[in-house]
């Protein structure tokens, strides 16, 4: 049976040969097969990278509830990586502020080296444990770190995990290795089991995959946690340019079933805080309104359930 095939099967047959496959692919020749094969394989590697991240949906919930109690406790949240994986983790870390409005003064991004500018990415930079062991040393406790390495074992990762525990703060680890220093050293350990890259050793590929999955879904989880969700919509942005103001008005549109130009009111009256918006176009005075606010956490939903509750018994938080 020739490689492609036996990726390629599925049902029973495909569970039965999941060992032969993956022994297939990490012998594989990939420069050797025919162009569409090896972008099948290449495909095939990064569904068994999927299939990583969903053994440890538990872990990922555990460090999106330690990351969502340190940001609500105005704690810092630091994305820490080397190389590919810390591209990973920057791409996490650039999305939150736009997501979910949280505060750039919360989140830090430490890559070994510094984040590159130029394209240029120099290897050596992951072997600086001094550089790693300074950029630690600022956490305190109840500040989170979220530290990304394929191996497990990039001297920068774990001598900033090694001082961060120290300092009291939290370690969230991502690798693909189980059993690496970096996972031993966790709070919160995530083992992302890729195995053997079809180009050994390009952890961009599989691993980073896996990894990216991962960030995505612990952030994502976060958001939720913290209230920034709402009927999967992000109530929470940041509006800063014209595709996000009119993603706003949708919002508050389509949640409080006021036409566009009312939303695009309550939105420039709350200056495009959209939680605030939404009450605002439902008639809750301002004050009120961000006194609800603060008292639900930030939640809308709950929000809405005390001004329907109000509403119903005639209660004056309802404003109009």
């Amino acid at each position: 049976m020739d490689l492609v095939s036996c990726l390629k099967k599925e049902g029973s047959e495909n569970a039965m040969n999941t060992n032969l496959a993956k022994q297939d692919m990490s012998d594989a020749k990939i420069d050797s097969l025919a162009r569409p094969d090896a972008l099948s394989v290449m495909l095939r590697s990064h569904e068994n990278a999927i299939t990583a991240v969903d053994s440890v949906i538990s872990d990922i919930d555990e460090a999106a509830g330690l990351i969502a109690d340190a940001l609500r406790n105005n704690a810092m949240l630091y994305y820490v990586g080397a190389g590919s994986s810390g591209l990973m983790a920057f791409a996490d870390s650039c999305e939150l502020p736009g997501t979910f409005r949280i505060p750039d003064s919360q989140i830090r991004m430490c890559m070994a080296g510094g984040i590159p500018v130029d394209g240029s990415m120099p290897g050596y930079t992951e072997d600086d444990i001094s550089d790693g062991e300074a950029e630690a040393s600022s956490l305190n406790k109840g500040d989170v770190a979220i530290v990304v390495s394929a191996s497990g074992s990039t001297p920068y990762t774990v001598a900033f995990s090694q001082v961060a525990k120290k300092q009291g703060a939290k370690v969230i680890a991502i690798a693909n290795v189980k059993g690496s220093e970096l996972l031993n050293l966790a709070d919160v350990a995530i083992v992302l089991s890729t195995g053997v890259e079809v180009v050994e050793g390009s952890t961009r590929l599989a691993a980073g995959t896996a990894q990216k999955i991962a960030l995505n879904m612990m952030s994502t989880q976060v958001g939720i946690l913290m209230g920034h969700v709402h009927d999967g919509l992000m109530v929470n942005l940041h509006v800063d340019n014209i595709k996000l103001q009119q993603r706003a008005k949708t919002i508050v549109s389509q949640i409080t079933n006021v036409d566009i130009a009312q939303a695009e009111h309550a939105l420039r009256v709350a200056e495009y805080d959209t939680k605030l918006a939404v009450l605002l176009a439902l008639e809750v005075d301002e004050t009120h309104a961000r006194v609800l606010l603060q008292k639900c956490g930030g939640r809308l939903r709950d929000c809405l359930l005390l001004i329907n509750n109000n509403t119903k018994n005639n209660d004056p938080l309802r404003i109009k």
